[in-house]
C-alpha cells in the first residue's frame, strides 16, 4: 500500500505544481512574527502563487492557547529586536507592509489579520488561514497538548470567524531569527524550516485546489503535525525524513477511539496523531472541532477525506 500511495501522491502533487492560484491567505503562528519558520512559510506560499499577508505576535507566545487581550504598545523590543521599545500595538515591516506584528496573543494576531489586514490588502476576507508551522522540539502539538497551543488556538479562532484554517506543527525547529535562513542556509534548522514550509504549501494547495465550497465544514479546523526531520549537523540528509517525497500524510484522530470514524483504508478507527507521527516520516491530519478542540464525527471527517483524497496515504504500521 505504501508504494501505491507514494505514486498517487507524486502524481497528485505534480498536477498541483503548475497552478498559480492567487488565493488570499492570512499567515500566523504563536512563535512570533520574526521567527525563521514563519518567514520561510511566507516565501514558500508566495512562490506558489498565493496572495499572503502575515499577522503574528510581536513576541513568542507559545503555550497561550486561545487567550486573548487588547494589543498594547511595546514595553520592550519586539522579537529579535525587530521593532524598538515603544512601538505601537500593531505594526509592520517598513520595507514590506505585508509583514505585520500584533503585540498580543495568537488569537488576537489572527483576528487582526482577518478583520483589518485582509480587507486592506485583499479587499475581502481571506480564503484560508495558515497557522504555523509551530516551532517544536521532539513532540509537536499532539493529543491533549493541542488545548494549550497558541498555533492551534489561532486556527480555531479563524474557523470560529468563518474562515477555513489549519494549524501546522513541526518537530525539528528552534526559536531562531529569520536572518538565519540566509546566514546559515545549510544548517539543519534552515533545511528543516524549508522542508516544513514546502510541505505546508503542498497541503494548502491540495486543500484549496477544488473550486467546490465550502473548503471545510463549518466550525472545524485541521491539526497537522510533522515528524522529525533527519539532517546531519552539516545539513546532509541523514535518514529517511530529509525530503518532501519522504513524508506521507495520514488522516488521524486527536484522541484514541474505536469504530467511530470515517471508513477509510479498510477501517472505521483512525490512528491517533501521536502514533502516526511517532512511527516515522509521516504527517498526521486530524479534523478538530474549533470550539471544543476535540475530534469530530465520521461525517465531518469524510468531507475532509474527500477533499484530500489524492494526498492522503494509509497507515500500515
Amino acid at each position: 500500500m505504501k508504494c501505491k500511495t507514494h505514486i498517487l501522491q507524486f502524481v497528485f502533487v505534480a498536477l498541483l505544481a503548475g497552478d498559480a492560484l492567487g488565493q488570499n491567505v492570512v499567515l500566523t503562528n504563536d512563535d512570533g512574527w520574526a521567527v525563521a519558520q514563519i518567514r520561510a512559510q511566507r516565501d514558500s506560499l508566495v512562490d506558489a502563487g498565493f496572495n499572503v499577508v502575515l499577522s503574528a505576535p510581536a513576541e513568542n507566545e507559545s503555550g497561550t492557547g486561545s487567550s486573548s487581550a487588547p494589543a498594547k504598545p511595546l514595553t520592550q523590543a519586539c522579537e529579535f529586536n525587530t521593532c524598538p521599545k515603544g512601538s505601537p500595538a500593531e505594526g509592520f515591516n517598513a520595507s514590506d507592509t505585508r509583514l505585520n506584528y500584533v503585540n498580543s496573543y495568537p488569537v488576537d494576531a489572527v483576528r487582526y489579520g482577518i478583520q483589518t489586514l485582509a480587507p486592506e490588502f485583499f479587499g475581502s476576507a481571506p480564503e484560508f488561514v495558515v497557522s504555523g508551522p509551530n516551532v517544536g522540539s521532539e513532540r509537536p502539538n499532539l493529543g491533549s497538548v493541542t488545548r494549550l497551543s497558541g498555533t492551534v488556538g489561532a486556527a480555531c479562532e479563524a474557523a470560529k470567524e468563518g474562515i477555513p484554517s489549519a494549524a501546522f506543527s513541526a518537530s525539528s525547529l528552534s526559536q531562531v531569527s529569520y536572518t538565519t535562513l540566509t546566514s546559515a542556509p545549510n544548517s539543519p534548522g534552515t533545511l528543516s524550516a524549508l522542508l516544513y514550509a514546502e510541505l505546508t504549501t503542498t497541503f494548502t494547495r491540495a486543500l484549496l485546489a477544488s473550486t467546490a465550497r465550502p473548503i471545510l465544514p463549518p466550525g472545524v479546523t485541521l491539526n497537522v503535525n510533522y515528524a522529525k526531520t533527519t539532517f546531519s549537523s552539516s545539513g546532509a540528509p541523514n535518514g529517511d525524513c530529509a525530503s518532501t517525497d519522504d513524508v506521507r500524510f495520514v488522516l488521524t484522530r486527536i484522541q484514541s477511539g474505536s469504530g467511530k470514524d470515517v471508513n477509510t483504508c479498510g477501517s472505521t478507527t483512525l490512528p491517533t496523531e501521536s502514533k502516526v507521527v511517532g512511527a516515522g516520516c509521516f504527517a498526521s491530519v486530524s479534523v478538530m472541532n474549533a470550539t471544543t478542540k476535540a475530534d469530530v464525527d465520521a461525517t465531518t471527517q469524510a468531507a475532509v477525506l474527500a477533499r484530500l483524497q489524492g494526498l492522503l496515504s494509509c497507515f500500515d504500521q
